[in-house]
């Protein structure tokens, strides 16, 4: 299976909220939200290891999911890019956000497990959102 079936798995497992699918696809050690400081938004707060990635899921719980739309994936190597069109509105502050083109990394381990992942996102606009300024 190459990374980029196992991406569209993984995106069609969250659209069915599947978690345990999802969770089957990363190693133990997968570092989730790689790049990111914690801002204080639940959803992009980094994560190590897997047992640690239900609680992303579950920080969804205060979004309302409006649209999830993946259009484009790129493969390179152990890598995937996919870009994203995403509407939520933040439960507790009734804010919308528009995301078009968000952007997913996706890195890979040599067996197709995932080894870290993150959202490239406007995270601004995510925190705002969140304060219902």
């Amino acid at each position: 299976m190459s990374n980029i079936a196992r991406v569209r798995e993984i995106y069609t497992a969250f659209a069915s909220g599947d978690v345990p699918t999802i969770l089957s696809h990363l190693r133990e050690d997968v570092i989730w939200e790689y790049d990111k400081q914690d801002a204080g938004i639940p959803w992009l707060v980094p994560r190590h290891g897997r047992n640690e990635v239900p609680k992303f899921f579950q920080a969804l719980g205060g979004l309302d999911l409006r649209k999830f739309q993946p259009k484009t994936l790129l493969e390179s190597g152990n890598i995937v890019v996919a870009l994203n069109d995403i509407v939520f509105v933040v439960k507790a502050t009734g804010k919308e956000v528009v995301e078009e083109d968000e952007v997913h990394i996706w890195h890979f381990d040599s067996d197709g497990q995932v080894t870290k992942f993150c959202h490239k996102t406007d995270t601004h606009e995510h925190w705002v959102a969140l304060r219902g300024s």
